[in-house]
């Protein structure tokens, strides 16, 4: 794929310095692929771990949902410097020392992400790229000029939101993440529970009934067994061929017995959670979901949407999965509640899973195609603009090599979230997706500087909160890597820009 790009790049940049071209391509690669491997593992992270999804299944779908998210929805136009960190405006930078900056900081971001990725840290991609960005900038600005001018390159306010959003991304994820599997548990998981100890008990009865039965039956003559038999004949075909028989009808004391505990089983409604709380659940999960895609996921391809017709697909999109989860739990209704309960969450997850790549896709592939375009952008005319166009054949070659890096060096990411920082279920690995979506969402809304890497880590350890088995001694490293990600691909970016403006 990309040897095709090469090709087909060489026409689109009138042959122009064609090994910066050939190195600025290999470099954005290198980081599509790092993005797979390190963030495209955390939408997918939870399903793996909870047993509803493979290893080769969970790549299978992020493939299709990465690279569709990239390609139909990443953008015809990206910003030229990511997040607006830099004022590159107040010195006089030649457009190939621009290009040097952009290539530094996708070669820093890129060899940050497979460090981590490595050791199966979940880091921030988008942080990554700024700080990569901001250490090229800044080494390019003490070359220029003083130290003074070179720090007032840096938007230090955007900074100071990266910092906060280390504090604030894993904790908003875990507030929310905590309140709905907490709800979750207390309303479906526990009365689970109650109705499945009280089906057990049940069955014990009714054991102890048949053998009670069995004993009695024995002891009778040969003439009594036959007119008892006769009468239990008669009343299992009333009860198999009647529906609105009355009790005081049976003459049988087994068959008395056995009605008994019938109705208390009905009594129980061990369905009841399945059938009333899961469609509601399912229903505010699909809402907010379509919201990530309307909102953010979709928002580059111009539909022509206003926020009353997001909010109308949105109600019709619940009301649709609503009735859907509805329907399915009727049809679970007699099978184990262990297992309809797997059934539905993992449905819901996957379903959950699928738009968070979807979105992700959709954004976060900016952080790889955004430096880049900007590269190709200078490489074709010469000259630094405020955008740059984002050309399919690149979208489509840097999708590929997202899912690339998830197949090969995603695992390791896909094993901290899923399995190590604690235990995963259906339900619980959905609570988590859905929290981080919802913060996701709610941050956008109200402007709030979040990562969602950050987001879903801290949805994960609500989870394990509630249930009291979060490996803190894993989240140490972890946290420790979330701050010095801006600094190591600062300072990395910082000496691939000295190696490349001396090189060329």
């Amino acid at each position: 794929m990309t040897s095709w790009f090469l090709f087909w790049g060489l026409d689109y940049t009138n042959h122009n310095q064609i090994l910066i071209f050939v190195l600025a391509t290999l470099f954005g690669v290198f980081m599509a692929f790092n993005i797979g491997g390190n963030d495209v593992a955390n939408s997918f992270g939870t399903s793996v771990g909870a047993g509803t999804l493979s290893i080769k299944q969970a790549l299978g779908i992020a493939a299709i949902f990465e690279v569709s998210g990239a390609v139909i929805a990443g953008g015809e136009v990206t910003d030229t410097i990511r997040s607006g960190i830099v004022n590159l405006s107040i010195v006089n930078v030649e457009p190939m020392q621009f290009v040097y900056i952009m290539m530094s900081a996708l070669l820093a971001a890129a060899l940050w992400l497979l460090f981590a990725s490595r050791r199966g840290w979940p880091v921030s991609t988008t942080h990554s790229i700024i700080g990569g960005i901001v250490g090229a900038s800044l080494t390019l600005g003490y070359m220029l000029s003083s130290g003074n001018s070179a720090l007032a390159l840096v938007q230090w306010n955007k900074i100071g939101t990266i910092v906060i959003s280390w504090v604030l991304s894993p904790v908003l994820g875990g507030i929310v993440s905590y309140g709905l599997y907490y709800l979750i548990k207390r309303h479906i998981l526990h009365y689970n529970e109650r109705a499945k100890e009280k089906l057990q008990s049940l069955r014990g009865e009714r054991k102890r009934l048949n053998e009670e039965h069995k004993s009695s039956f024995e002891r009778l003559s040969e003439i009594q067994k036959i007119s008892y038999t006769n009468m239990m004949v008669r009343d299992a075909q009333m009860v198999l061929g009647e529906e609105d028989f009355s009790p005081e009808e049976l003459e049988s004391e087994y068959y008395r017995k056995l009605h008994e505990i019938q109705q208390k089983r009905e009594t129980i409604s061990a369905h009841y959670a399945l059938q009333n709380w899961v469609p509601l659940i399912a229903a505010a999960g699909a809402g907010i979901i379509s919201s990530m895609l309307l909102f953010k996921g979709l928002k580059h391809m111009h539909l022509g949407l206003t926020t009353l017709d997001n909010y109308l697909i949105m109600g019709m999109v619940a009301a649709i999965v609503w009735m859907a989860t509805f329907i399915f739990a009727k049809t679970l209704k007699g099978n184990s509640l262990d297992r309809s309960t797997f059934l539905m969450f993992s449905w819901m997850q996957v379903f959950t899973a699928s738009g968070f790549a979807f979105s992700h896709g959709a954004n976060d592939i900016a952080n790889a195609i955004g430096p880049f375009a900007a590269i190709l952008e200078v490489l074709r005319s010469g000259q630094i603009g405020s955008e740059s166009a984002v050309p399919t054949a690149a979208m489509v070659t840097f999708g590929v090599a997202l899912i690339a890096g998830l197949w090969f060096i995603g695992k390791e990411v896909i094993q901290t979230v899923g399995h190590n920082l604690t235990t995963m279920h259906p339900a619980s690995g959905f609570a988590a997706e859905l929290s981080a979506a919802a913060v996701v969402m709610m941050a956008s809304t109200f402007g709030l500087p979040v990562s969602s890497t950050h987001i879903l880590i801290g949805a994960v350890l609500g989870i394990g909160l509630v249930n009291r088995q979060t490996n803190w001694g894993l989240m140490k490293p972890i946290a420790m890597a979330w701050v010095i990600t801006l600094p190591a691909a600062g300072l990395l970016a910082a000496l691939s820009f000295v190696v490349l403006n001396a090189a060329f």
